[in-house]
């Protein structure tokens, strides 16, 4: 059991093309939150009660029923979905306070911490290709950070909830790996979701944000984009990965978003940039040998 945290059997090729369509998808994110007009924390809501519906039922068609959901797998669903929501909501705020590229890697401090958690869980050593990916994976996003650890005044509130966005996103990935060792991943994201939604909801309420908001297309695109079939991918590739692979994939998160940023709102990208980004890919390239 503990050599399953780290290694598994090789994955097939749609789970490893589902984990990056996932990542890919999640990556776009943060510029359609920007978008939104409804406030930071209800844009979150948004995006998981618009999903939320869908995702129940692919699950109940792929057999997914609620009345068959243990009750230790039930609070772990809770844990996740409580966590999901506090992630979203920091996210969420944080993404107005700094650049995309910093919210991203920050709150993707998660891909760093899963390596750590896959090790150490495994006592066990990384294979040679595994040590590679994950000395390119660090330099790359070492690297990305670049801007970030100059903790800019300016940005520094953004890095911040950022950072505390990534790890109860780690909470929740964990608390997810666990649930989809025995239960259907599109129903199991349903569920999580909706606790998460509640979650949302409440904080937005308190905060005196606009829930409803004036042009729906962000919402919309984002709830299909980031949630459904973003986390759907992310989550059904859960089991077939260690964690040391979930994590260098969450690194593909930040060297998009800083690509997005530059697109969409001209925020700068340079050499260190490009260089930390191109190494990340690499590092994915190196695990797939595996």
């Amino acid at each position: 059991m503990q050599q399953k945290l780290f290694q598994q059997q090789k994955p097939s090729l749609l789970a490893f093309v589902a984990l990056l369509a996932g990542n890919i998808s999640i990556a776009f994110g943060p510029l359609l939150v920007r978008f939104a007009d409804s406030g930071p924390i209800a844009t979150g809501f948004w995006r998981l009660a618009l999903a939320t519906p869908f995702l129940l039922a692919v699950g109940y068609r792929f057999g997914f029923r609620m009345a068959t959901v243990s009750r230790s797998t039930l609070w772990l669903i809770i844990v996740a979905g409580v966590f999901f929501g506090v992630d979203i909501v920091l996210w969420h705020i944080g993404i107005f306070q700094t650049k995309m590229a910093n919210a991203t890697i920050f709150a993707n401090c998660a891909s760093l911490l899963l390596v750590v958690y896959g090790v150490i869980g495994a006592r066990k050593m990384p294979s040679r290709w595994e040590g590679a990916a994950i000395l390119f994976a660090f330099l790359g996003a070492a690297l990305l950070m670049g801007q970030s650890l100059e903790l800019s005044p300016r940005h520094f509130t953004g890095d911040l909830l950022s950072l505390g966005a990534g790890l109860t996103y780690t909470v929740y990935l964990v608390s997810m790996m666990k649930v989809r060792q025995n239960t259907e991943s599109w129903g199991a994201l349903g569920m999580a979701s909706a606790f998460a939604a509640v979650v949302l909801l409440a904080c937005a309420l308190f905060a005196g944000e606009q829930i409803i908001p004036t042009a729906w297309w962000p919402v919309v695109l984002l709830a299909l984009t980031s949630q459904f079939f973003g986390q759907g991918c992310l989550t059904y590739a859960l089991p077939h990965f260690s964690p040391l692979v979930i994590g260098l994939a969450l690194l593909l998160q930040p060297a998009l978003s800083a690509a997005a940023g530059w697109l969409a709102f001209g925020e700068t990208l340079t050499a260190m940039d490009f260089t930390g980004s191109a190494l990340v890919m690499l590092a994915l390239v190196l695990v797939r040998k595996q």
